[in-house]
């Protein structure tokens, strides 16, 4: 169901399923190219309100997570955090599997309600969330999700449950695989700080810009968590935040109802001025050129 009057639409859960029965208001899966063929509008970009993940048995062409362009081919499997921008452009018929489900499935399964968060393909960052797992790891996962499908399909006593058990068992598979297909071996506690890290630009990039203002959340020094970030991540503190504040720039950028000058505000710019000068030393455009090019080139 579209939301707002906005350019890209956000899609909830509920329409893809045509009764009231708790399982189908909180998980969606099905054999993806009758997926595809029920809902065609999808090729074009949009938002999902849930988590979304598909594997690929066949297909080719490139699908778009977030303004990255990533190849399509059999044996991938990608995952979508709610609020990510996204689109296929296929070239040859795909098929495979699809699950979509709320942000609350585990809520009463799980205590930790921020469970999820430890898997990087759920980070809501593009290039962590697209795998090429081995082929055992592969077939591993094509069963798994044959049996949440039939699950989905047959809503038996305990179903719920069920299907939460083998999606978890899925997405410890998948992340034992990108540990090791990584190679660097990050201790514990090294992990939780950078875990922590990310929640908190998360949820404050608006408001704090600084690495220092981070490190004092997390009793660190800010040298100590440039180091863990640079070791791990590749890259300084610094700009994995600039990197979410141009993330959410370009998010906001292709809703053309909003004013630049919105943005700016909304992201807590002093200016549009300021903002623009900001986005273009990080993008290599301005605001406006990235508006015109995106929605001219992938809104047709």
């Amino acid at each position: 169901m579209k939301k707002g009057n906005t350019i890209l639409p956000v899609y909830d859960l509920w329409p893809f399923n045509n009764d009231n029965s708790k399982l189908k208001k909180e998980v969606y899966a099905a054999p993806f190219a009758p997926y595809l063929e029920a809902h065609p509008h999808f090729l074009a970009p949009h938002r999902h309100s849930f988590y979304h993940m598909v594997l690929f048995t066949k297909g080719s062409g490139i699908h778009i997570i977030d303004f990255e362009q990533f190849s399509i081919q059999k044996g991938q499997i990608y995952f979508m955090a709610p609020g990510q921008v996204h689109t296929w452009n296929f070239a040859t018929q795909p098929d495979g599997y699809v699950v979509n489900f709320s942000p609350g499935l585990f809520s009463t399964f799980l205590s930790d309600i921020h469970y999820l968060d430890q898997f990087r393909f759920f980070s809501g960052i593009a290039q962590e969330s697209v795998l090429q797992p081995a082929i055992d790891t592969f077939v591993k996962a094509e069963e798994i999700l044959s049996t949440i499908v039939k699950e989905v399909q047959n809503d038996s006593s305990g179903a719920l449950d069920m299907i939460c058990s083998l999606l978890l068992s899925l997405f410890i598979i998948l992340s034992r695989t990108t540990i090791k297909t990584a190679g660097k071996q990050v201790p514990q506690h090294n992990r939780l700080v950078l875990l922590n890290f990310r929640k908190l630009v998360e949820q404050y990039y608006t408001e704090m810009k600084l690495p220092k203002e981070y490190a004092a959340m997390l009793y660190i020094t800010p040298n100590h968590l440039n180091a863990l970030c640079n070791d791990v991540l590749g890259k300084p503190a610094g700009e994995i935040i600039r990197d979410r504040i141009v993330l959410q720039a370009k998010r906001l950028l292709v809703n053309a109802d909003l004013q630049v000058a919105e943005i700016a505000g909304q992201l807590n710019f002093p200016d549009n001025s300021y903002f623009t000068k900001f986005f273009r030393k990080y993008t290599g455009s301005t605001p406006e050129d990235f508006r015109k090019q995106t929605l001219g080139t992938t809104l047709k």
